[in-house]
């Protein structure tokens, strides 16, 4: 029989570091927890495999023994369960999934699951917005699906109620997890705490527990959001069999603008400007998030030059303090010029006289040290 390889299930290097080790471990379990793969003997499985990998090269003493010496060295040292995997990082898999408290742009907020529910309360979706509608807020209707318990099987999952005793957890409802000497107890991912499984999956909801439903609500979005802000509608989650709702939450995904790039609450504009305008000075128009503004463009401007206009940028979701917007010049040079052209670029380039040619003063004495190179010879 093949033995596993530890870093092979966690997808990393023998040499991965702490923290790579940590990244992989957090990614992967939330990947394929119970919870988020119901039903699934394989990812159940590969859950239990990615906690095993974690416990051993979490910790710096057993990962020497299994880099030596494999599997077979860590008999008897205390594997299984969760072992030494770091409680921060449980914690922080469960919060992802079912959140710790937060309003918006934070996580989830409460579960308020119960053991005999099978699915959480707090649901969200991604939400796509133009440009212009994340710089200025606007009201949206959304469309949307949530959970409502399953009138055939009373929420259960089961065929006419019938239940037996989880084989994940024994009956006990949930599993223990050791760290360090400390033994901590957690709901088991399985049976959610109740102790008991489905002996035949309801015909009607498939053994979900839950049947889908649709509805709309109009949501007032803030002015300044951003892409990956979150926003929490209040009782729009999915519903339990007590009739209590869950929230909604809504991920943000803001569009590219043809003109402006946003940068936090800060904008930029790149603004064109012909070499003349640049050598000369102009003032130029520019569009603004609110209409147009004047640009001072003085005489030499440089390319890539910025301007910058405070309180001209986006208003920050929170504070409502607005960033800078900043002009950042790209300098145009003429692709193809006439004969009338060419001769008078040709009197002004003589007209500076010397000074036309600044190659030639910059590269002299180079040009001297490259002949003594051969007259040495």
């Amino acid at each position: 029989m093949t033995e596993v390889d530890y870093y092979r299930i966690l997808e990393v290097s023998r040499d991965a570091s702490g923290a790579e080790i940590k990244k992989a471990y957090r990614k992967l379990a939330l990947k394929y927890h119970p919870d988020r793969n119901p039903d699934d003997k394989e990812a159940e499985e590969k859950f239990k495999l990615i906690n095993e990998a974690y416990q051993v090269l979490s910790d710096e003493e057993k990962r020497a023994i299994y880099d030596r010496y494999g599997k077979a060295g860590l008999e008897g040292r205390g594997m299984g369960g969760f072992g030494n995997a770091d409680m921060d990082d449980i914690m922080d898999i469960f919060n992802s999934m079912f959140g710790g408290m937060g309003g918006f742009g934070g996580g989830f907020g409460r579960n308020r699951r119960n053991n005999a529910q099978h699915y959480p309360l707090d649901t969200e979706m991604e939400i796509t917005l133009r440009f212009d509608e994340a710089v200025f807020g606007c009201e949206k209707t959304i469309d949307y699906t949530y959970k409502t318990y399953c009138k055939a099987c009373n929420g259960t999952g089961a065929q006419n109620g019938e239940v037996v005793t989880c084989d994940y957890c024994g009956g006990q409802g949930q599993i223990v997890m050791r760290q360090g000497f400390m033994t901590f107890a957690q709901e088991c991912p399985k049976c959610h705490g109740s102790g008991k499984t489905v002996k035949e999956k309801c015909h009607t909801c498939h053994g979900k527990g839950y049947e889908i439903a649709s509805a709309s609500v109009t949501v007032k979005i803030p002015a300044g959001v951003d892409s990956g802000n979150r926003l929490r509608v209040p009782g729009h989650g999915n519903e339990s069999k007590e009739g209590r709702r869950g929230d909604l939450y809504l991920n943000f995904y803001v569009e590219e603008d043809e003109h402006f790039v946003r940068n936090g609450n800060d904008v930029y504009i790149e603004v064109p400007v012909f070499f003349t305008q640049a050598i000369l000075g102009e003032t130029i128009t520019i569009p603004a998030l609110k209409g147009k503004l004047e640009l001072q463009l003085r005489p030499g401007t440089k390319d890539r030059e910025q301007f910058v206009f405070e309180g001209e940028g986006i208003a920050d979701v929170h504070s409502g303090r607005k960033g800078r917007l900043i002009a950042q010049v790209k300098l145009i040079l003429p692709k193809k010029y006439n004969e009338e052209q060419k001769r008078l670029l040709e009197e002004l380039q003589e007209s500076y006289g010397v000074e036309s040619h600044p190659h030639k003063s910059a590269f002299e004495s180079a040009f001297e040290r490259i002949k003594g190179w051969f007259k040495s010879k």
